[in-house]
């Protein structure tokens, strides 16, 4: 909110200076852009490098060692994961992203102009097929079988 308010008032201020014609150079226009850019580089930024100098540098064998609920660690913190979860991590992505194109569509799908909108279905049937081929072939490989 802070920062919203403050980009405005940075865009009222140089458009305050800018000349009537609007001719005002060729980067007068993006400084709000590199204030926020600014301000989104140094806020994460600066607690970090402050914890660097602010906080006690002592290291014991108890700090470094896995964390499990307050209980011994029973097996390494290491373990491998089988190739199983990354295939369905993959399929979630891939199907996850869909959802995110459908979005958009819907919204398009919705508008007055129907040869628009004819022609947004077919593209997406089509887009839909692609994944259900994908999908298809993931289930064929045996990629959702856990057992």
């Amino acid at each position: 909110m802070f920062l919203s308010a403050l980009l405005l008032l940075q865009t009222d201020a140089l458009a305050a200076t800018q000349p009537a014609s609007g001719v005002g150079g060729p980067v007068s226009g993006y400084w709000p852009v590199m204030i926020f850019f600014a301000v989104a580089v140094i806020f994460p930024v600066l607690p970090v490098v402050l914890g660097r100098f602010v906080r006690p540098n002592i290291y014991s064998k108890a700090k470094m060692r896995p964390y499990e609920c307050g209980i011994d660690p029973v097996t390494e913190a290491h373990d491998r994961f089988t190739v199983r979860y990354y295939i369905v991590a993959m399929l979630f992505l891939i199907f996850d992203v869909e959802t995110i194109f459908l979005l958009p569509w819907a919204i398009i799908f919705m508008g007055d102009d129907f040869s628009f909108t004819k022609f947004a279905l077919i593209e997406m049937f089509v887009f839909i097929g692609i994944l259900v081929v994908g999908y298809y072939y993931a289930w064929r490989k045996g990629a959702l079988e856990w057992a």
